[in-house]
């Protein structure tokens, strides 16, 4: 998809921003396909070459993050995906906590192939120059509160086990094999996804003989079921309980309503702050999946093997051994894993409703 950021920005503008004068960072992962001369070029008029940072390596980024903090930036816009948000999320608060200094706000540019956290505040990538342009120039309209989870001591929107992480494993295979051939194009963006599933993922799912059990134990204050209009049904669920004991596809949860291009995977997650939306696939089979993608990405689709929570914390175990991902990214293979709540951050939000005339 076409960017804004492609296109000649003009000179650097005042950066008043939300916090009246505090410094605005811009922190982009030097090595992402996006990130091209084009787009240094814009961003480099539009901020102080000071507060432009490229990270290269996992070393060039723990030295921004400490930078980022020593220097009190009231804003930090990251430009990637979800894992690169989650990244520099992750690097920035733990050394704030650890200096006992104010965390900064974020902001969002949708650079990346998974930009679920961007589509949650407004930001696209065919608007996030006039989004940045109109916050640098004291015009950006709110800020808003994202809450977020805690899986293996790494703070993320959303996490998951089972068919989301396997086609997330599938489709950077699928990259893996086509990058820099003739047919690259085709492994990358929602292209290459639906290859991954074709190729891979669906005939996976064939072969298996049944899901994999699974147990959802509510280990925090008490939780909800919810019902196909996300409303919480039943008796509360007490800690120590279950939520689900079963056959499972999928164990996720998320505190944003998207799982990138626009797929509304968790429509009940921004609905209840401090709680996380638990989403459970159990038994549903593949042609009823394949015959719903459209209310799937919607948001639309129910099922009585689609389970849905409000939740504080949880822990998953799986009878054996199943993909994981965390912020979009895969991380490699878990029987159990625990998620809670964790400390929120703020965003610069760009809702459409909410921009300046």
């Amino acid at each position: 998809m076409l960017s804004d950021l492609d296109e000649k920005a003009p000179g650097a503008l005042p950066d008043r921003g939300l916090a009246g004068g505090s410094p605005t960072a811009i922190l982009l992962n030097a090595n992402a396909r996006q990130v091209n001369d084009r787009v240094r070029r814009t961003l480099a008029s539009l901020v102080p070459a000071g507060d432009l940072y490229f990270s290269r390596s996992p070393d060039d980024a723990a030295r921004i993050a400490e930078a980022v903090v020593a220097r009190r930036y009231g804003t930090v816009f990251t430009g990637g995906g979800d894992g690169t948000f989650v990244s520099w999320v992750n690097a920035i608060l733990d050394r704030a906590e650890r200096r006992r200094a104010p965390a900064p706000r974020f902001g969002l540019l949708p650079l990346g192939t998974g930009n679920a956290v961007a589509e949650a505040v407004g930001t696209r990538p065919d608007a996030q120059l006039r989004h940045l342009r109109a916050f640098l120039a004291g015009e950006a309209p709110a800020t808003r509160r994202l809450d977020l989870l805690a899986c293996e001591g790494r703070r993320t929107p959303f996490a998951g086990m089972g068919l989301d992480a396997a086609v997330l494993n599938d489709y950077n295979w699928l990259k893996g094999k086509l990058k820099g051939g003739a047919l690259g194009s085709l492994g990358t963006g929602i292209p290459g996804y639906g290859l991954a599933i074709a190729l891979r993922s669906a005939p996976r799912f064939l072969l298996e003989r049944r899901p994999t059990y699974c147990e959802i134990v509510n280990t925090g204050r008490a939780a909800w079921r919810l019902d196909a209009r996300g409303n919480p049904v039943g008796q509360p669920i007490a800690p120590g309980e279950l939520l689900h004991a079963g056959p499972c596809l999928m164990a996720a949860a998320s505190t944003v309503p998207f799982y990138g291009f626009g797929v509304k995977a968790f429509p009940f997650a921004a609905s209840r702050a401090g709680m996380m939306q638990v989403r459970v696939a159990g038994n549903i089979p593949l042609a009823t999946l394949l015959a719903n993608v459209g209310r799937i990405w919607s948001g639309q689709f129910s099922h009585p093997g689609l389970l849905d929570f409000h939740a504080e914390r949880v822990h998953v175990s799986f009878e054996r051994p199943m993909p994981l991902q965390l912020g979009g990214d895969a991380e490699g293979w878990r029987d159990e894993i625990g998620l809670g709540m964790a400390r929120p951050v703020e965003l610069v939000d760009f809702q459409p409703s909410q921009l300046p005339n």
